[in-house]
This record gives structure tokens, sequence and C-alpha cells, in this order.
């Protein structure tokens, strides 16, 4: 008896030793996920601009021969620890008693990989939807993760031009995955062909193709990107022959055949296409020096600046034949976003010289001020469409954008109303943080409606689907860096965790279809945005300030970060300096 009791007592004292150290190994990895900085390794690269900050990948050479723990980039994957790390994390979500923060597959991935367990989060999600694709979908513009097969849609025509690809580069450089960048960019030095018979987007072959290229250019220095960004920029350019310069929507890439939307208000081009290729083009003549595609892009400012603007807005549709409004619809979500970016974004790579573009996006955002912007009764800031003369309260998960956008362009704001942009940023992230935790799966439907006594909720089935969009971890990301405040990092993790519980699927990740069902369905597409921008911005969240500083990059509107171009004395070819 006497033996028995002594050996139940020290059975107790080893758990009660064993329960003190998970406790202090929970508080510390508490600590490394919202407090410890990122110590990664940068290394300076010149491409004629002012030095910039970019992550530093150690070659082989390098690693063998260096002492020092390399941070973004593990060497050689270990595929047993990534599935270890992949099945903790899902056993952990679906069990969320063992902890909110998933700090047990945290460790697990901290010590098999020897990174940042946080940062491990987002590889291992990079890994899974990169893997997929890379087994089912390779070389297709996109993936069925369910089906697991390629897929497309009629934005890239009938061609595989391998849209996942070119726009996954970035990310993965960023992320340090250099053997499956490696293995993209030599799909895309032996395949990917632009002189294919096959109609496109101007728009989203612009930011996801050439704005791709071009980031992977900057990024990793390889020839063969910018090569390849010119090709297709070459493609594009027939686009523009019409009556009034304003691009067709779609042009055929071999014949150069434009035409618009059928859907499009009488045959209109779309404000947020047209409007949004000045970053690209901008970066396209400064590398190559033909001065069509500066050209090209400022003719649009200028047509825009004479036009009339129904109470100061920026209509969504403009005829390209006889350069006239369409309907008067304007959104600050789709159709219209990233116009209003861009020209925000503009500024800001000029090195703060384009004076124009920050008048003309302060004279845009007043206007969207006074005739848009809302508060509901609930006290929820939102940025409701006006079509018409009427104002609708409805705001859409493409809108959410805003809240980043809002403080990115604070700093410069007239009347000294930085602060009050900041304030609205902060309320716009508020606002679409609440369209999450209203839903069940804590997934933001695809718009929300502030009337009839519901607010930040989506009303209609259509309008209640999630396909892997980013911009609220976007606008949470911007928050994070011009604030501190670390609410940002919990709504961001909160949004992941759902994301990888609900979206993840053997063959990678699918978007739902209602994110107010307890068992929702899936629409099986793991969309090229995933890659390029959600999962890009929740790396960001995370990381240090000096990781793509904001000073030395500006992102274009798929997430891929293009230089502040530091031109001084220097004139862009075709200006009107030059000439």
């Amino acid at each position: 008896m006497i033996v028995s009791e002594n050996v139940s007592t020290l059975r107790l004292s080893e758990k009660f030793i064993l329960l003190l150290i998970l406790s202090a190994f929970i508080t510390l990895c508490f600590g490394a996920f919202f407090f410890l900085p990122d110590n990664s390794k940068h290394k300076r690269f010149d491409f004629g601009l002012e030095d910039v900050l970019i992550p530093h990948i150690e070659s082989e050479k390098e690693a063998r021969h260096s002492s020092r723990q390399v941070i973004h980039g593990v060497g050689a994957h270990d595929e047993h620890h990534a599935y270890i790390c992949m099945n903790t994390l899902q056993d952990e979500i679906q069990h969320p008693n063992i902890s909110q923060r998933t700090t047990h597959s945290g460790a697990i991935c901290c010590s098999l990989w020897g990174l940042n367990p946080l940062f491990t989060l987002w590889m291992c999600m990079m890994k899974h939807a990169w893997d997929s694709y890379r087994q089912y979908g390779w070389g297709h513009n996109e993936l069925k993760p369910i089906a697991k097969k390629g897929h497309s849609t009629n934005i890239f025509g009938s061609s595989q031009m391998g849209a996942t690809i070119v726009d996954a580069l970035d990310t993965l450089y960023i992320m340090g995955l250099h053997d499956e960048f490696k293995d993209g960019q030599e799909w895309i030095e032996q395949n990917l062909d632009f002189s294919v018979n096959a109609e496109v987007s101007v728009f989203e072959v612009n930011i996801r193709f050439i704005g791709g290229l071009l980031a992977a250019y900057y990024l990793s220095g390889q020839e063969v990107f910018k090569v390849k960004a010119v090709q297709l920029a070459e493609k594009l350019l027939p686009a523009f022959n019409t009556p009034t310069g304003i691009p067709w929507a779609m042009v055929n890439l071999k014949s150069g055949v434009g035409r618009n939307w059928g859907w499009a208000s009488a045959g209109s081009s779309i404000l947020a296409e047209f409007g949004t290729l000045h970053m690209e083009f901008v970066h396209l003549t400064y590398l190559t020096g033909n001065p069509a595609y500066y050209q090209k892009v400022m003719h649009i400012r200028k047509l825009l600046a004479k036009m009339d603007r129904p109470n100061g807005l920026y209509p969504n549709y403009l005829n390209p034949r006889t350069g006239r409004w369409g309907q008067h619809h304007t959104s600050v979500g789709g159709l219209g976003d990233s116009f209003y970016e861009y020209l925000l974004k503009a500024w800001l790579m000029s090195d703060k010289t384009d004076t124009e573009a920050r008048k003309t996006y302060d004279d845009a955002i007043e206007a969207i001020e006074r005739h848009l912007i809302r508060k509901s009764n609930g006290g929820l800031t939102f940025i409701g469409e006006w079509k018409n003369g009427h104002l609708e309260r409805k705001m859409g998960h493409l809108t959410c954008f805003a809240g980043g956008m809002f403080a990115l362009g604070a700093d410069g704001s007239p009347d000294d109303k930085a602060g009050h942009y900041l304030q609205l940023g902060a309320e716009i992230a508020h606002t679409c943080h609440e369209s999450y935790d209203r839903t069940v799966l804590k997934l933001g439907p695809e718009a929300f409606k502030f009337d009839s006594g519901l607010e930040a909720v989506a009303v209609r089935q259509n309008e209640k689907y999630y396909i892997l969009r980013p911009e609220v971890i976007e606008t949470y990301w911007y928050m994070w860096r011009f604030t501190h405040d670390p609410k940002y990092r919990q709504w961001g993790w909160e949004a992941v965790q759902a994301i990888d519980k609900y979206c993840r699927v053997s063959g990678g990740f699918s978007g739902v279809k209602d994110v107010y069902s307890s068992n929702p369905t899936y629409d099986d597409v793991q969309q090229s945005f995933f890659l390029a921008e959600t999962l890009k911005y929740l790396y960001l969240l995370f990381s240090s300030d000096e990781l793509l500083p904001l000073e030395n990059w500006v992102f274009n509107t798929e997430a891929h970060p293009l230089p502040v171009l530091h031109l001084g004395n220097i004139t862009l070819p075709g200006s009107e300096t030059q000439q």
C-alpha cells in the first residue's frame, strides 16, 4: 500500500510539473504570435532605382558556408513535416479547446521547420495551394480542387496561360519557397506564349500577368520576367485603338481585335478596368524607354479630367466610341474600386511627385464621403452605391479594400485631415470585420446590406458566397502597418482559422457558396488571387514592417509589389516635360 501511494504521488507530481512547463510554453508561443519581431535577412538590389529592401533568399552555396539561421526559406522542404504541420493545425482548429491561437501546431511547425511558427502556418497553406495546383492543374489558369483538374474562365480566353503560376510567383519568392519559384520560372520560360488565338480581359491580364511578371523581375532580377511582361504589353496595345483612346475591355492576343462586355451599359468600358493600368504601364515605359505605355494611360487621365462628373462622382461606365458616360452608377466596390486606388498609388509610386494624381484622388474621395459614406443605425460606417441619384445601402466585399486605401492615403491629405482618414480606415475595417463575425463560418459574404433592421448581413442567396477574396485582410494589413493595433492581427488570425477550416480540401482551397450555413457546399475553384493576394497579405500582416516597406514599394491591385520610382530629375519618355 505504501509503495502504491508513493507511485501515485509521484505521478501527480510529474503531471503538475508537466502542466507548469506546458503553461510556460503556451505563454511563450503566444508572445511569439503577436509581439516577436521578424529577424529575417534582407539584401539590397539596385535596378537603377534607389536601393530597396527585398527578402534575401540564400543560395545553396551561401547556406552551406553560413552559420546564420535562414528565416525566409527552409532549404529542401520536408513533405513529412509539412503534412504533420497542416494536420496538427487542422486538428486544433476543429478542437478549439486546445488553444485559441494554435500555439501547439505553431510549436510543432517551428521545431520541425526551424521557422517562426506563425510564418510556417501561412507557408503551409501556400504549399498546400501551390502543390495541389502543381499536381492537378499545372499550366491551366486555375484549379478545381475537388474535381482535381484545371479550371479557367472567360477572362483568360480559351488558352492555358498558367495564370496561377504568374500570379503566385512573388508570393513564393517573398515566403522563401525558392524551389517552387524556380519551377514557376521554368514553366514561364518554356511555355508562356502570348501569340495564341485567345480573347482576354485587358484589365485582368494587366494586373495579374504584367503586374505579376514585373514584381517577379524586380524581386528576383531574372530578365525573363521583364521580357515576358513587355511581350504581353505589346499584345494589349491594340485595345486602345478606339475613337477616344479608352481601351476595350477585351482584346484578342493574336488578331488585336477588341470589344466590350455585352452586359456593360450601352457598350461601355468600365471605370475600374481602364482606370487600373497606370502603375504597370508607367513601369513598362521606365524599363523599356517606349513612351507608348505612359502616353496611353496619361491620355485616359486627361480625358477624364475634361468630363463633367455628376455630383463630383465618377460613373462606372464610359462609352469608348462617344466619350460619354453610360448609366450613372458609382461604386467604390466592383466596377469602380481600383480606379481610385490607382490615383493614390500613382502619386505614391512617383515618390509623391505626381501631384495631379493626388489632387484627382482627393477630389474623388471628397465626393465619395459626401454622397456614399454613411453610418448605420447601429453605428457601423459603410460605403454605399450611388445609382441614378439614389444611395443603395449595400456594401460589397470588394469595397472593403477601401479601409486600407484611406489609411494609405492619410499622409498627404489636404487640410490636415490625416487623422480623419486614418480613423475612417479603421471604421471601414471594423465594419468589414463585423460582416465576417456575423456569419456562421466567420467568413465574409460577397455583399451585405444596411437596411430593414439588418446590418452587415447578406440578404440575397447570390450574395452569401465567399470565393477566397483578400480585400478584408488587405485592409487589416494596412491598418496594422499604420497603427500597430494588435486587433488587426487578431482579426487576421480569425480569418485564417476560418479559411483553413472551411475552405481547405484535399486538392487545395475552394470557395464556399453560403457563409451562413454550417454545412456549406463548395464552388470548386481555387482562385489565382488566393495565392497572389490573400495568402501574401496574411503573411505580411504578421511580418516585420521592414519586409517590403511601404516607403519603397507600392502594391498593385493584385498585391504585386512594384518599387517606387525615385526619378529625381529624370523624365519618363513621352511625358509633357520631355516633349
